[in-house]
C-alpha cells in the first residue's frame, strides 16, 4: 500500500505570507526624480504658492508613478481639512501635540491641494493631515510642511490617502456621503466614476443611515450590504434619491430588529452581540447556495424585513448567543 503524502501544515489565518516583490523594477531611480523640467501646470502651482505667502522647498516626481509633486511650507492659516471628512479625534490630536512638543520636530508632512474659489482667497485643502494640522495649530505653529498635489481630484481621494488614523465604519460612511454630495454637483458622472473615492457602494447607503441615526449600528448590516449593494448607473444627482430610499429601507429594517432585540433582553438574554445575532438570523445570504443567482438590494432587504417580522425570540437560547460571536453592536 502506497504511503500517504503528509499534508503540509496550514498557516494560521492571521499569519499570511507576505507578497514577494515583482520580478522587474518599476518607476524612477532616485537620481531621476528631478532630472526633467516640470510641466507648465506645476510651474504655475510653484508661482501660486509663493504668491500665497508660502515657500516651495522642492519640485520633484514621486518614484512610483512619476507624477509631479511640490513640497512646500504653507501659511497654516491658509490650510484647512476638506469639508466632508470625519471629525477629528481629540485623543489623537492631544497625543500628536505631546509627541511633537516633546521631540521638538514636525517630521510628517501633510498632503494638500490648492483650491481656488471665486468667493474666497485660495485655500489649501488637506485630505490627509487634519489631526496633524490641528496639533500644529494648537502648538502655535505659523506654517506647516505639505506635499502639494497639482491635481485637485486628490482632495476627494481621502479614504485611499488617509494613513494617520484608521477609519471606523461610521467615519468612512459619513466621509463618503459628504463627498458624494460635493461631487454630484460637479457634472453628470455616475457613482462608478468615483469608485476609488467611495471605496464601496455600501458606504454610500450607510452614510445616509448614519446621518439620520448617529448611533446606528452599521457594522451589523455591513456584511449583507457589501454583498448586495452596487454602484448605480444613473447620474449621481438622480442616484442620490435612490440612495435615500435604500437608507430608509435599512432604517425601517433596523426598527424591526431593535424590537426583537428588546424582546430578547426582556427574556433575560444579555449580550453585546444581540443585534448582530438577530441580523445574522434573518440574513438571506447566509445559507444561500453558491450557485444561486445573486440577490439584488431590494430582494435581500425585502426578505430580511419579512424574516425580522417573523423572528421568534422565544426560540432563542443563551447557547445560541454564545456561539454567535462577532463584533459588539455599538462598536462604531
Amino acid at each position: 500500500m502506497a504511503e500517504k503524502t503528509p499534508k503540509k501544515p496550514q498557516s494560521p489565518k492571521g499569519n499570511r505570507r507576505r507578497r514577494k516583490p515583482v520580478g522587474s523594477s518599476t518607476g524612477l531611480a532616485a537620481g531621476d526624480l528631478q532630472t526633467a523640467a516640470p510641466p507648465g501646470a506645476v510651474a504655475e502651482l510653484h508661482q501660486q504658492i509663493e504668491t500665497d505667502g508660502g515657500k516651495v522647498l522642492s519640485v520633484y516626481r514621486e518614484p512610483y508613478g512619476g507624477h509631479w509633486l511640490v513640497q512646500a511650507a504653507l501659511p497654516i492659516d491658509l490650510v484647512e481639512p476638506t469639508p466632508y471628512q470625519r471629525n477629528i479625534s481629540d485623543t489623537h490630536v492631544r497625543k500628536l501635540e505631546a509627541v511633537i512638543g516633546k521631540i521638538g520636530r514636525f517630521l510628517d508632512p501633510i498632503i494638500a491641494v490648492r483650491m481656488a474659489k471665486p468667493d474666497h482667497v485660495a485655500k489649501y485643502w488637506t485630505p490627509n493631515g487634519n489631526h496633524r494640522l490641528s496639533a500644529m495649530r494648537t502648538l502655535g505653529s505659523k506654517s506647516i510642511i505639505a506635499i502639494v498635489v497639482p491635481e485637485p481630484s486628490a482632495a476627494y481621494q481621502i479614504l485611499a490617502l488617509n494613513t494617520e488614523k484608521a477609519h471606523n465604519l461610521r467615519e468612512k460612511s459619513l466621509e463618503v456621503i459628504r463627498m458624494y454630495r460635493e461631487l454630484a454637483q460637479l457634472d453628470g458622472a455616475t457613482e462608478e466614476t468615483y469608485a476609488l473615492e467611495f471605496e464601496e457602494p455600501a458606504l454610500i447607503t450607510l452614510g445616509l443611515c448614519y446621518e439620520e441615526r448617529p448611533r446606528f449600528s452599521g457594522g451589523a448590516y455591513h456584511p449583507v450590504l457589501k454583498r448586495v449593494d452596487e454602484f448605480l448607473k444613473k447620474p449621481m444627482q438622480a442616484s442620490l434619491e435612490v440612495r435615500r430610499h435604500q437608507a430608509k429601507t435599512v432604517l425601517a429594517l433596523d426598527d424591526l430588529i431593535v424590537k426583537q432585540v428588546e424582546a430578547l433582553k426582556a427574556k433575560g438574554l444579555t449580550s453585546p452581540y444581540l443585534k448582530s445575532f438577530v441580523v445574522a438570523r434573518v440574513n438571506p445570504i447566509r445559507f444561500r447556495p453558491k450557485d444561486a443567482p445573486p440577490l439584488s438590494f431590494d430582494d435581500a432587504l425585502d426578505r430580511m424585513t419579512q424574516a425580522a417580522a417573523k423572528f421568534n425570540p422565544d426560540k432563542v437560547k443563551m447557547d445560541d448567543l454564545a456561539k454567535s460571536g462577532g463584533a459588539p453592536d455599538e462598536s462604531e
